[in-house]
């Protein structure tokens, strides 16, 4: 496995009626997230959301749907994840954006990745995130969405 970088991205993947996409990690019961990831390469961080939403999720995004929150978060990288990284890297920068789907949007997940999937109205799935970033941006999904443009 090559090394991960310490920049990455979480994508809350939702319907307009507010409904949250999340994802069970596989091996670890009851950790619910939205897509995230880590950018590879020299990728921009609009491919890593794209590409990461089609890994996770299954579903192909264009470009124009997804929405760049401008909101960075920075966090302690947990010590069982550690390895996955060079030596002496202890955090992790994240990147926010978000992308409105049909109700009846196909979710197909990764094999090994994640285990279980649900979709939950926003305030239920904001209590479900395992990660208090997580948690905070779908908590701040409703007032931030009117204000929100397509990344282009």
């Amino acid at each position: 496995m090559s090394v991960k970088q310490p920049v990455s991205v979480l994508v809350v993947v939702h319907t307009a009626a507010l409904d949250v996409l999340l994802l069970e990690r596989a091996g670890s019961a009851g950790l619910w997230q939205s897509v995230t990831g880590s950018r590879e390469g020299n990728e921009d961080l609009l491919s890593t959301a794209l590409r990461e939403v089609a890994e996770e999720t299954g579903i192909r995004a264009a470009p124009d749907s997804l929405h760049a929150w401008r909101l960075r978060n920075r966090y302690p990288i947990r010590p069982e994840w550690r390895h996955r990284y060079a030596s002496g890297v202890g955090a992790n920068t994240e990147h926010v954006f978000s992308l409105c789907v049909p109700p009846d949007t196909a979710v197909v997940l990764a094999p090994g990745e994640h285990q279980r999937w649900c979709w939950l109205p926003w305030q239920k799935a904001a209590a479900q995130c395992f990660s208090w970033s997580n948690r905070d941006a779908v908590l701040m999904l409703p007032s931030v969405l009117p204000h929100l443009q397509p990344h282009l």
